[in-house]
């Protein structure tokens, strides 16, 4: 099956990012995350102020010191509530699991959630924290809590490590944050973390807004965008909101653009209970696309959207079909696995491990259409592409459309180019790195 040869994905990425740098780690300071610098340079933002704070375990330095201590220790620095998104502060929410408000008593503070009470914080979650708590333990516990706990929040501070793909809800929750913070007049600030499968190469369709808008992929951006979040919140708010929030942006210092997350000195912690590594994290652009369809994408499994199956494939047969399309970049090993959880929990399935060997050239998404494309050729009527939540993974109905029709993969790749270049442009007055 042919796709972009690995020299023509190279150049577009490389024509899109404007340029690339090289890993030069070893040759100039470590990489300083967003919440280093606001210490060292912009406490003012934050000095004396209530702050509301939208994080979770990624949330931390390089030297693995959780924001949430930090604000807490600072003298100069009022925390006065957290706010999680999917998953949760804690992290230990399976995805799409309801997450509950509440009281932490290790912090001292209200814990709200932005996946499950609601997606954008309504004004008294933030600038009446005592009768929002009031009325949300009345309405949803039966319960009272008592008045004077808690103060208003005057800025509201956002630190999330993101993936670098549109389908990944914390860039819905930081920009339906930013609306409530723009309708509530609280200046909202990104403390901004790397694009851990680095900000260069763009891949995928351009979401077409608003008709396949949703909260796990609001705007229209490509499915691998090559942002960090704190460029994407600046697209937003000039672009897409319709209105602007006062934003500020801390960026990291000493990081580039070409940069992997493996290739800073920045410790890894898991942003979400099913990437748990750079590989998961490095895959996930294209595999997330399997949870449109009745594939198992490898979750309840040690190695999620690395791999995948279902129990009527098998993995031999599969592996051979797909290395003989010698997809740049990727190598293809039968598995078998039964998942402890989502689809075929408790059932032995076939199927195969992607193993990028030279992640330069794999193309993410491609490979996903590809490995689609193959078992419905294989599989026949066992393939099942569901469409409502496929197309909303997509951005697109045209994807699905096309793989039904039997389009060649390369055809249907080669179609997202001119969107990738439009977004190039759009993009380019917000990027904050070289």
């Amino acid at each position: 099956m042919k796709l972009f040869p690995p020299s023509v994905f190279l150049g577009l990425a490389t024509l899109l990012a404007g340029c690339t740098t090289m890993n030069t780690k070893n040759s100039r300071p470590p990489v300083k995350l967003g919440v280093e610098v606001l210490f060292e340079k912009h406490l003012d933002l934050i000095r004396g102020k209530h702050v509301g704070l939208i994080t979770n375990p990624t949330g931390l330095d390089s030297q693995l010191d959780s924001i949430v201590e930090t604000f807490r220790a600072h003298p100069d620095v009022k925390l006065t509530a957290l706010y999680g998104p999917e998953h949760g502060v804690r992290g230990n929410a399976q995805a799409g699991e309801y997450v509950a408000f509440y009281f932490d008593e290790h912090f001292k503070l209200p814990v709200f959630s932005l996946y499950g009470q609601t997606h954008k914080p309504p004004a008294d979650m933030m600038t009446n924290i005592d009768e929002y708590m009031r009325s949300f333990d009345t309405q949803h516990t039966g319960k009272q809590v008592e008045a004077g706990m808690m103060n208003s929040v005057e800025v509201m501070v956002f630190d999330l490590q993101d993936v670098g793909t549109r389908v990944y809800t914390y860039i819905a929750t930081m920009a339906y944050a930013m609306q409530a913070a723009a309708d509530a007049n609280i200046p909202f600030i990104v403390l901004d973390r790397p694009n851990p499968i680095n900000g260069v190469a763009m891949e995928g369709p351009i979401l077409e807004y608003p008709a396949h808008s949703s909260f796990i992929g609001l705007y229209p951006i490509p499915l691998r965008h090559g942002m960090t979040a704190g460029e994407l919140a600046q697209l937003f708010n000039e672009k897409f909101l319709k209105k602007k929030v006062r934003l500020t942006v801390v960026p990291m210092e000493n990081w580039t653009r070409g940069e992997w997350f493996d290739e800073t000195s920045l410790p890894w912690v898991l942003p979400s209970p099913n990437l748990p590594t750079v590989e998961s994290a490095t895959v996930y652009p294209g595999q997330v696309i399997i949870e449109g369809t009745n594939l198992s994408e490898g979750r309840g499994t040690t190695k999620p959207f690395e791999m995948f199956g279902a129990p009527w494939i098998d993995g031999f047969v599969l592996a051979k079909q797909l290395n003989d399309l010698h997809l740049p970049g990727v190598k293809f090993r039968e598995v078998s696995f039964t998942p402890t959880f989502s689809k075929f929990k408790g059932e032995q399935c076939g199927g195969c491990q992607l193993h990028v060997t030279e992640r330069a050239a794999y193309q993410s998404i491609a490979t996903t259409l590809a490995i689609l494309a193959v078992v419905k050729k294989t599989c026949g009527d066992k393939l099942e592409l569901h469409a409502s939540y496929f197309d909303k993974v997509m951005g697109t109905s045209t994807v699905r459309e096309s793989l039904e029709r039997g389009e060649p993969v390369g055809k249907i790749v080669g179609g997202f180019a001119p969107g990738l270049v439009e977004f190039s442009k759009l993009r380019t007055p917000f990027l904050l790195y070289r």
